[in-house]
């Protein structure tokens, strides 16, 4: 997995949302890039994901981007293919990307499962004792039970000096869920001071559900083709 920057901004907050329940990171992650002035500033290469690349809008969306705002010195890891099985290999490639970047904080935007109520809660759980996470009081919980899987799993298993929060929200479903992840916007809010009305990602959820779930679709039937043309190949040679 090689990491390529363009850019190399200094004491950065990175943060990453990579596709999982609800597709929650993912989401969050593409509405900060429509309401924080970013700039692409790196990708990620690497063999074990799909070699394909989205076009949506006239643009190139790469598997994963690298994406930087300069006026809250924030670094957003975009994400909309990772492939399978690639928790540890991510989450050493956030490290590096933290240590290069000399970054005094991890924020991961991750999914969990919903009882089924109608309204999703936000959960956190940091790795170091952090004061500014009483800006949360009344928005959010801490996680004292749970299992936490892919990315954030890793990087939460990880012995790092950068301290790690993680937000959860509940997700009805395992479809992208917008409103799930307006609710992560307002913990992010609280906890970081971004000041991003969370409103319009409630008005626009089926648009973005559409958009994410046309990209998703698409490169799960091109991942599909090429597995099937690489089996043909190695049958017939």
């Amino acid at each position: 997995m090689k990491l390529i920057l363009t850019k190399k901004p200094k004491n950065v907050t990175i943060i990453e949302g990579f596709p999982g329940f609800g597709l929650i990171g993912t989401i969050s992650i593409e509405y900060l890039m429509d309401h924080l002035n970013t700039e692409k500033i790196g990708t990620v290469e690497a063999e074990e994901i799909p070699a394909m690349t989205a076009i949506h809008g006239n643009k190139v969306i790469e598997p994963i981007s690298i994406h930087y705002n300069q006026k809250h010195n924030l670094v957003l890891v975009h994400a909309i293919n990772i492939g399978k099985d690639l928790g540890w290999k991510l989450a050493n490639m956030i490290e590096e990307l933290a240590i290069t970047l000399t970054a005094k904080k991890i924020i991961s935007l991750e999914g969990v499962g919903s009882p089924g109520s109608k309204t999703s809660r936000v959960f956190y759980y940091s790795t170091k004792n952090d004061l500014t996470l009483k800006k949360l009081e009344g928005i959010a919980n801490p996680l004292s039970e749970g299992i936490i899987v892919g990315a954030t799993g890793a990087l939460l298993a990880k012995t790092m000096k950068i301290p790690l929060v993680a937000l959860f929200a509940e997700a009805r479903n395992n479809l992208p869920d917008s409103k799930a992840a307006a609710e992560i916007i307002r913990a992010l809010n609280a906890y970081a001071g971004l000041k991003i009305d969370p409103k319009p990602l409630l008005k626009q959820a089926e648009v973005f559900e559409d958009k994410l779930k046309g990209i998703i679709n698409k490169s799960a039937k091109a991942e599909k083709i090429q597995s099937h043309k690489s089996n043909k190949m190695s049958y017939v040679g």
